[in-house]
Parts: structure tokens; sequence; C-alpha cells
């Protein structure tokens, strides 16, 4: 799998889009799944990286006891300053800082939690051996990445529905980076390569995406993800029509009026 540069650009209207669209339709039942995970582990500092816009943060604000540090750290500073905008429960320290090279002392934190930021990573070993080396003995790495495509269906509905208008080049963006890093012994060989020598604990979760229509779904995908970079790097004339055709693929799949689709994802956690 290549990730490119672009496949890690958040910027424009992008950050505000995700966070209206993409956020609530699959992140938010993945946050408030692994925030308690995280809590569970009853952290005295927790890290959070690739935080996105916030939606973990916020409810890791709520799950974890005040006195608990949260420390929430992304790459775009567009996506810090839309989760600063949205706001939290509680005082979080943000920091832009780049998971490959985090600007911690060793062993500075009882948790480091990443929600769908690891498939984003060029160098996985790397930025794993960074996230242990800022957690402390007995520390726990808790991150989630999603299944394959075929397992998530709004995003293969979306990829089949450009396939069909872009035949020559079709956006693989969905295929190549989101859904692109599930294979569990490949995400425990990394580990591995990254310094954890326990076995990690990988747990399927699957849930529903549920919308009020199919537009939602459609919009969140081709306009709130660097798809639209895709998309508009072909023909930046098309967007509006590329949106069509995926609320078009999604009503002729899931009907008309609100729709729901699989998700599905695995939770990884990993002891130093």
């Amino acid at each position: 799998m290549v990730v490119t540069n672009e496949d890690r650009l958040f910027t424009g209207s992008i950050p505000q889009l995700y966070d209206d669209y993409m956020v609530p339709l699959i992140f938010e039942p993945y946050a408030a799944d692994i925030a308690p995970r995280v809590a569970m582990l009853q952290p005295g500092s927790v890290l959070e990286i690739a935080a996105g816009t916030g939606v973990v943060t916020r409810h890791l604000a709520n799950a974890l006891a005040p006195e608990v540090r949260i420390v929430a750290t992304d790459l775009n500073q567009a996506m810090i300053d839309r989760a600063v905008t949205v706001g939290t429960s509680r005082e979080v320290e943000w920091r832009q800082a780049d998971a490959m090279q985090l600007p911690f002392p060793d062993e500075s934190f009882d948790v480091v939690v990443c929600q769908f930021g690891a498939m984003f990573f060029p160098d996985k070993p790397k930025a794993f051996a960074e996230a242990r080396r800022v957690l402390r003995s007995g520390g726990s790495f808790v991150f989630n990445v999603w299944d394959t495509i075929d397992q998530n269906e709004f995003a293969a509905v979306i990829t089949f529905a450009l396939e069909q208008m872009f035949p020559d080049d079709p956006p693989r963006f969905m295929v190549r980076t989101p859904h692109g890093y599930s294979d569990a012994a490949v995400i425990a060989q990394h580990l591995v390569e990254g310094g954890f020598d326990q076995r990690p604990v990988i747990t399927t979760v699957t849930a529903k995406s549920s919308a009020t229509s199919a537009n939602i779904p459609a919009i969140a995908y081709c306009q709130g993800t660097v798809l639209r970079s895709e998309i508009e790097t072909r023909d930046p004339s098309r967007l509006v029509e590329a949106t069509n055709a995926a609320v078009a693929e999604i009503s002729k799949r899931f009907g008309n009026g609100a729709v729901e689709g699989k998700i599905q994802a695995h939770i990884i956690v990993a002891n130093r």
C-alpha cells in the first residue's frame, strides 16, 4: 500500500465538511467504542495522535476523570483548529504534531490512542515505535483501523459510482488508504517492528452507518475527505456531478429516504 502526501492532506473546506458529515456518519460509533476501552485502563495521562477534528477527544474528555491529562495532536493544523472551535467538556492540551516524530519525552504517557489514523502513517513501524517510545512501561497503545472496503458499504458503493464516472482513471483513495490497512498479520508484524514484543489483542467491531438521506454519505465521502481532491484532480468542474452520482448509487442500493449501511473496523491493543 502506498500512502501519498495528498492522502494525508485535509485542508480548505474539508475539515468542516468532515466534522459535519463524516464524524456522525462513521466516526462517532467507534469513538463511543474506543473511549471506554481507554477509560478501563485507568490512565493518569493520555496522548491522542491523529485526533482529526476531535471526536474521540470529546469522548475521552467525558469518559476520563478531570485530573487525567489529555493531550490531543494532529498533523494538520486545520483539523486542530476545527476541533478547538467545536470544543470539549473540559480542558484538553492541543498540539500540532507528526506521529512519525512525536515532540514528547520518552515514557510520558500511560496510554496512546489513535482512531483511524494508522492507515495514513507513511512508515507504520516508525510511527508505532514513536507511540511505544512515549509510553510508560506497562502502558497501552489503543488504535483502530477500517476493515476492507467490501465490509464498509457506503464507501464501497461510492467507490463503485466513481469507477463508472471515471472508468479510465477511477479515484482509488478509499480503497488505497482508509481501507487499505486491515490485515491483522501485517499490523501485528508492524507492531513487532516498532518494538512491541507482546502479542496485540485485535477485536473486530461491526456497526451501522445511518443517515436521513443518501445526500449525507455522498457529500461526506465526496466532499469531506481527500477523495474530493482526487475527483477535482481529474476534473475540477465535476465535483457536484460526482456527488450526485454517489447519491444516485446509494439510493439505488439502499432506497430513498433514510439509509443505513454496514461499517466494520478492527480495534487493536498493544501493551508495552
